[in-house]
């Protein structure tokens, strides 16, 4: 079963403008179906099964002389000397676009293969998990439109809701892996995700760092998503795993660029001295989340003592994965704490608009829980904020 994707016009556009389009993010986030659907008839190579690696890494030049266009090649990591080859051949024809299509997961040095060998040449899409209207075949919320230019609250227009609480929530607890979900069985779901972390240790982490301590390591990814939408003590969390500081900073990048965790710098454009510079982040799939946190039902989830965080989490992931989609470059996220606890949960600033995010779990939020909101809005002089929560509007 295939569902669109919100990705669909931002991939069309990449093609038309570039000779390559790079679609990266988690694995198993769908990144291969939707090649498959975006470019029907093309040639398709996996770069994880030897027969396709060998193909190309025996004779480049000659595999490019065959297949000069019109080709998806799958997990390109696997083969880093690609990405010069392919500026090469991409370089004999400069103004022909639309040739190839790339996915990566899981590699380090993935971001900086596409960024420095393939700078101009290439369009790059984060694909992430399904974002909730894609599960229930709606389209991308309009809501996105008010980032791509200047508003004032006369301005301003939001329009109802596409999809209920109820289907949120399922979103919520669930997140978004494309397989587990469509299958819609608890139990292969549950199958699913314990093969799915397992593989991640197991041999992703195991095959780029064969001499992380994988165990050090598991430990650490299940404390982290306890952590998910926090501002993290890196003391404390390395005491708490019993590794060094050193190595958490390690490991959180390690997370980051396997795309499992997404860091939130802080406000760096406050002018306040007290100002909270810790780093903060959250697991990237608000399901992920909850199987580390062995959560499993939505009474659970209510239980937990990191609920709001993990609303905060999903909700966040949902914005993020919507500006994407929507094609917003150039964005910068960031949240804003000072040391007496004033904050907001997300900043989002585009070259058209700034918008300070306040996210609350509840369906109403009394006037004064926004006091932090209000006063960011005054002292950025800024047009107005939006608040995120479980109302119907």
């Amino acid at each position: 079963m295939y569902l669109q994707r919100n990705y669909q016009a931002l991939a069309e556009r990449y093609l038309k403008n570039f000779p390559i389009l790079a679609l990266i993010g988690p694995r198993q986030a769908g990144k291969t179906n939707f090649a498959k659907h975006l470019c029907k008839g093309w040639g398709y190579f996996d770069l994880e099964k030897q027969s396709d690696l060998d193909l190309i890494a025996s004779a480049p030049d000659l595999f490019f002389e065959q297949y000069p266009e019109k080709i998806i090649i799958d997990e390109a990591q696997e083969y880093p000397q690609l990405f010069k080859t392919l500026r090469g051949v991409i370089d004999e024809n400069r103004s022909l676009n639309g040739r190839f299509v790339i996915t990566g997961s899981s590699s380090p040095e993935l971001l900086s293969h596409l960024s420095d060998s393939l700078a101009g040449r290439i369009g790059i899409i984060e694909m992430g998990t399904f974002k909730a209207n894609e599960l229930f075949e709606k389209p991308l919320s309009s809501f996105y439109k008010i980032f791509t230019q200047p508003h004032t609250r006369n301005t301003l227009q939001i329009d109802a809701p596409q999809l209920s609480n109820e289907q949120m929530r399922h979103c919520w607890l669930y997140g978004g892996y494309p397989e587990p979900l469509l299958a819609e069985d608890e139990i292969k779901y549950q199958d699913w995700m314990d093969n799915y972390v397992a593989t991640y240790i197991n041999r992703d982490i195991a095959k780029l760092f064969p001499r992380l301590n994988k165990l050090a390591y598991q430990r650490f990814i299940s404390t982290l998503s306890t952590l998910s939408g926090t501002i993290i003590n890196k003391a404390d969390l390395a005491r708490a795993i019993e590794i060094s500081e050193k190595s958490i900073n390690e490991y959180l990048q390690i997370a980051e660029q396997t795309f499992i965790w997404r860091n939130i710098n802080y406000d760096v454009k406050s002018k306040v001295k007290a100002l909270v510079k810790s780093p903060k982040g959250y697991i990237c799939d608000s399901g992920l989340q909850h199987y580390l946190q062995k959560i499993n039902n939505f009474e659970a989830l209510l239980r937990s003592a990191n609920v709001g965080h993990s609303f905060e989490t999903f909700v966040i992931d949902e914005l993020i994965k919507g500006i994407t989609a929507a094609g917003i470059n150039n964005v910068d996220y960031c949240y804003y704490r000072t040391a007496k606890g004033a904050e907001v949960d997300l900043i989002v600033s585009t070259p058209a608009i700034t918008i300070p995010i306040e996210i609350k779990m509840s369906n109403l939020v009394p006037t004064k829980k926004l006091a932090s909101l209000t006063k960011y809005i005054n002292d950025n002089n800024l047009n107005f904020g939006i608040l995120l929560n479980q109302s119907d509007r």
